[in-house]
């Protein structure tokens, strides 16, 4: 053990026996109150990023009793080809955007009071970081309904030096940083609510003590 290691470890024994009522173990800090589902106010839903190259979606067009269901992968042009109205402009477009532009044009001499509703598959404009004490920092696509355990596995899971209890996640809430403190390990025992990833997420993992 390096000395350094060694005074911390001395110094947070102290501060452990000198405090009361406190329960959580040494050098790993509390975790942080987070939203565990979606929908949460502070965590803006995936849907609201601007849709870009990649991102796989479903587009289903209701009219009176019919459905049209299609799915779509954007490439590099940014558009799509929807029946009756031809190509439509998606890239750069958040999901209520780009179902309100089909409607209104679906509406304007072709169908009778169509319903467009368009369900994101996969985020893959979207990407988030992991980086720190994980086998393979890297940066990731972001599926919808993706955890924190999956995004740690996606990167090799982590290393032995790992702080399990104190992963770091920052990502951007109505143009401020936000950070928490999750305790991934306390998740993976099924003693902590899950937390759910959000497109631009960046995850660190830092080490422990010992």
């Amino acid at each position: 053990m390096r000395a350094d290691q060694a005074m911390r470890l001395l110094a947070c024994a102290i501060a452990v026996a000198i405090s009361s009522g406190t329960t959580a173990a040494c050098g790993e800090p509390p975790p942080s109150s987070y939203p565990s589902g979606a929908g949460s106010v502070v965590m803006p839903a995936s849907v609201e990023a601007p849709l870009g190259p990649g991102d796989v979606f479903e587009l289903h067009i209701y009219y009176g009793s019919n459905e049209l269901k299609s799915s779509h992968r954007l490439n590099a042009s940014g558009k799509i080809s929807v029946q009756f109205i031809g190509a439509v402009d998606a890239s750069g477009r958040r999901v209520a955007e780009l179902e309100g532009e089909i409607q209104k044009r679906l509406a304007d001499g072709y169908l009778r009071q169509p319903v467009v509703s368009i369900t994101l598959m996969e985020a893959n404009s979207q990407r988030i970081s992991v980086y720190g004490q994980v086998e393979k920092a890297s940066t990731i696509p972001y599926v919808p309904g993706m955890t924190i355990v999956e995004a740690i596995a996606q990167s090799g899971g982590f290393k032995s030096m790992a702080k399990k209890n104190g992963v770091q996640v920052t990502r951007v809430v109505q143009g401020k940083k936000v950070s928490f403190t999750v305790p991934v390990d306390s998740i993976g025992e099924g003693k902590r609510p899950n937390f759910p990833m959000e497109p631009g997420d960046t995850v660190f993992v830092p080490e422990r003590l010992f």
